[in-house]
């Protein structure tokens, strides 16, 4: 294992072409990078620490620069400035076959002429190992990885949950102390991504590195990290295990990101009475922070003023009754099996509500299309930020 350091890493692509590229897909509303005169930078001043044995986890929509980050990790990509550490040892000039590194891509990478055993074995003979030791190890992490009726098998011959496991092997065979991960899942379906999650899960408590784990995908972000790094063009947004980035969002662009259903979002008014005490007001409604939340916005000074009230769906309930209340219009629903989402227009927007079944056999919800229901939410469930900045006023 080693510990991975990267200090105000930046990467700047130069010349014209880049920025050519960079307008086309800023045009097409794929990223909004910032451009200057020395070119498109894709990563800006990004600062990390991963300690030995941790499992970190790099997510954010595409072309936020995740993967670029990750490249500058394994050494594929130059890095424009800052300062790169694996295991205490600067790297910025250091050729990827020495970094002790090893990289899983989205693509498998197999070599389709050679076997499952040839491709497990290959980085083994390319170090000269002993060909005892070289067997030993591979089918030991056959063993691991559940592709041992594989080895004699060629890589057309396998499904892609199994080509995966395969490219993973030969990733871990070679005992890596840092094992790069760019969105081996994608090209899997629905079905395969939720196994190849679990065996993943099982894979980190058998295998003894360090992990840096690439996705856009927030479900895989949340359940495989130990901490999740959010990233949003070029920049990172917040640092945080899974819960933290969860119930603690630093602005709008982390609590809209992750969690699905999307946070809802409502316009809506802080007020403060003369004993110091917060309440939201949204639409003529009055809610009414958690202590909690009341504390925190006293620490921080936070005045009466405009904000974007976040909740999310499942903290809301609907068939309220009482003063705090809203009421929308029900235009859509979505049975998930055991939960219906609720899409409702109210306060000039759209809000997402999930309704849990109750567990009988008709799951019958009691909510129709143009229906107008009253709904509420509690005060330790809102999240407030400002309108302008974007940052959690909290």
């Amino acid at each position: 294992m080693a510990e991975v350091q990267l200090k105000h890493v930046e990467k700047v692509y130069k010349g014209a072409g880049a920025k050519r590229r960079f307008k086309k897909k800023q045009a097409e509303k794929k990223n909004n990078l910032k451009i200057t005169d020395e070119g498109v930078v894709a990563v800006e001043d990004f600062n990390l620490d991963v300690a030995d044995g941790e499992f970190v986890v790099l997510v954010g929509p595409s072309g936020c620069g995740k993967s670029t980050t990750l490249r500058m990790v394994a050494g594929l990509e130059e890095i424009t400035r800052g300062e790169v550490y694996i295991d205490g040892k600067l790297v910025n000039d250091v050729a990827p076959k020495d970094r002790d590194i090893a990289m899983v891509f989205q693509n498998y990478a197999l070599y389709p002429h050679k076997t499952v055993r040839a491709n497990l074995e290959f980085p083994l003979k390319l170090r000269k190992v002993p060909k005892e030791e070289r067997t030993r190890k591979v089918e030991e992490v056959a063993r691991i990885l559940d592709i041992t009726l594989y080895l004699d098998r060629k890589p057309k011959a396998l499904s892609g949950g199994q080509r995966q496991r395969v490219a993973i092997g030969r990733a871990i065979v070679r005992e890596p102390k840092v094992l790069l991960m760019d969105e081996p899942l994608s090209n899997l379906d629905a079905k395969l991504r939720n196994q190849m999650r679990a065996e993943l899960i099982k894979l980190r408590k058998s295998v003894d590195t360090t992990f840096m784990y690439v996705t856009h995908d927030q479900t895989e972000a949340m359940t495989l990290g130990d901490r999740i790094v959010i990233m949003k063009d070029g920049m990172m947004q917040q640092v945080g295990t899974p819960e933290e980035v969860y119930d603690h969002p630093a602005n709008i662009f982390v609590a809209g990101f992750i969690g699905t259903p999307q946070m809802n979002f409502m316009d809506a008014e802080l007020k403060r009475d003369s004993s110091g005490a917060y309440a939201v007001e949204v639409n003529g409604a009055t809610f009414v922070p958690a202590a909690a939340k009341q504390e925190q916005l006293r620490r921080r000074g936070v005045g009466p003023q405009k904000v974007t009230l976040g909740v999310r769906p499942e903290h809301i309930q609907l068939h309220a009754d009482g003063a705090h209340t809203l009421e929308g219009t029900v235009e859509v629903t979505e049975l998930m099996g055991s939960a219906l989402h609720v899409h409702l227009r109210a306060c000039g927007q759209d809000v997402v509500v999930i309704m849990q079944g109750m567990g009988d056999d008709t799951l019958s919800f009691g909510v129709h299309t143009g229906d107008k229901v009253p709904f509420t939410f509690g005060g330790g469930a809102i999240h407030l930020f400002d309108p302008e900045t974007g940052e959690n006023l909290e």
